[in-house]
């Protein structure tokens, strides 16, 4: 176990490259288990929910060659699939959330696809229903070893169908997608989740022989193909990282400019940090968050309360809500925080409000942060990690606070943060990396 010890009060001053975007890195990893030929992957993030896939995908018996950091090839001309029965695979398995992606590819390529019940962060339920009746919608058998927390899927031959999805789920779309890529007949799929990493996801099959219509959409037709080819992926910036930076630098009162954002991917991220005073301007490509000396919190149009809410893409993404929140906490004004697609994800404020935050936490979804205006500076204090986006926005608090504080349990936060403290330093931040 690792944490960080930072000492806050430092301003930062330079330029940062987005990495590569997780969410979508965990969606075409999975999809080279759906072809045997070659498929080249660049912008990878070396992270650990991605190198833990990648080995998982080397157990399984892909050939994985690394070019350089960021990019690897991947061969899945031999897949052992006697591997899915052992030990080692329900516990590397269990390891990580993404690892539930396999399934749709094994299921449509090879006619099985099993899972442990996979980890991640501990931020509330985290349903699979939405994978699993759209594989069954699709023909699967489906089977759940309760003692073992283990499920399984088997079809002969996969046969297109008609689905409205229950909830537009990411990883869910994903998995049924993929699966469709190579049933017999014409898939539809509605309700379907359409974030960028589905649309990259999309693009990426169709590159392989895939044929996906609605791209970008909320409604995916399929028509089945028999077998699918190799090709090359880009992945795009993350834009979570992207939106975590720029609450950095409004919180720490920093001059950052971040470099080849995507900016047309990133959907309502700018808009948001703008209502809530961020001072920016997106030059080209890039993004150039000012000195936020002073900024103020936006009001609605009669004056009420701002209110920040998670929703399904193109609205505000879940993952930059404990962002946002910390973003606030210096800001002029109030605004509410309503998280609702996870009721766990805001019990962290608590280690904000030890370090003197103003924050009211109404219930397990809302939080009021009633901001200090750079009035008074938090306190550095010890705190743990519970996730990985609470533990950049506690990381965030701690560089903006006076004194030292020390975060515990920072393996959540390497989960998606690429060589953070490495990087931040490299604009005058002051993070070190203890060994426990």
């Amino acid at each position: 176990m690792s944490e960080f010890v930072i000492e806050g009060g430092h301003q930062l001053k330079g330029e940062l490259i987005p990495q590569g975007a997780k969410n979508e890195a965990l969606q075409v990893l999975c999809a080279v288990l759906l072809s045997a030929e070659p498929i080249t992957i660049t912008n990878i993030p070396e992270i650990r929910d991605v190198l833990k896939l990648i080995e998982l995908l080397k157990s399984l018996g892909v050939k994985v060659t690394r070019i350089e950091r960021g990019s690897y090839t991947f061969v899945s001309d031999r897949i052992n699939l006697n591997y899915l029965d052992s030990p080692e695979f329900k516990k590397q398995g269990a390891a990580l959330r993404g690892s539930i992606m396999i399934v749709g590819p094994l299921l449509a390529r090879f006619g099985k696809g099993y899972i442990p019940s996979p980890g991640g962060d501990k931020i509330g339920r985290r349903r699979l229903d939405t994978h699993f009746v759209g594989l069954q919608n699709l023909g699967a058998d489906f089977e759940y070893l309760e003692n073992e927390q283990f499920y399984k899927v088997h079809s002969k031959q996969l046969k297109g169908a008609y689905m409205l999805l229950d909830e537009a789920s990411v990883t869910g779309t994903a998995n049924i997608l993929m699966a469709a890529t190579m049933a017999e007949g014409t898939t539809t799929i509605y309700n379907a989740a359409c974030e960028p990493y589905l649309q990259q996801l999309s693009k990426m099959l169709n590159r392989m022989g895939a044929n996906i219509e609605g791209v970008g959409s909320n409604k995916l037709i399929i028509h089945g193909v028999q077998s699918l080819q190799g090709t090359e992926h880009r992945c795009l910036p993350d834009m979570i990282e992207i939106g975590s930076f720029i609450g950095l630098a409004a919180f720490t009162n920093s001059d950052i400019l971040l470099k080849n954002c995507s900016i047309d991917e990133l959907g309502q991220i700018p808009a948001q940090f703008k209502r809530l005073g961020v001072n920016m301007d997106i030059i080209n490509d890039d993004i150039h968050v000012h000195s936020n000396e002073d900024y103020s919190i936006d009001t609605f149009i009669d004056g009420s309360i701002l209110t920040i809410s998670d929703q399904i893409w193109p609205g505000f993404t879940p993952d930059l809500i404990s962002i946002a929140l910390v973003t606030a906490i210096q800001a002029e004004g109030t605004v509410l925080i309503h998280q609702k697609m996870f009721e766990s994800r805001l019990f962290f404020v608590d280690n904000l409000i030890d370090m003197g935050a103003q924050i009211i936490l109404c219930d397990p979804h809302r939080a009021t942060v009633i901001g200090l205006g750079r009035r008074t500076s938090l306190k550095g204090i010890t705190m743990s990690s519970p996730d990985i986006r609470a533990g950049v926005a506690l990381l965030i608090a701690a560089m903006g606070a006076k004194g030292t504080s020390t975060i515990k349990n920072i393996e959540q936060i390497d989960r998606g943060y690429e060589r953070i403290e490495e990087r931040l330093n490299a604009l005058g931040a002051k993070i070190t990396r203890v060994k426990n």
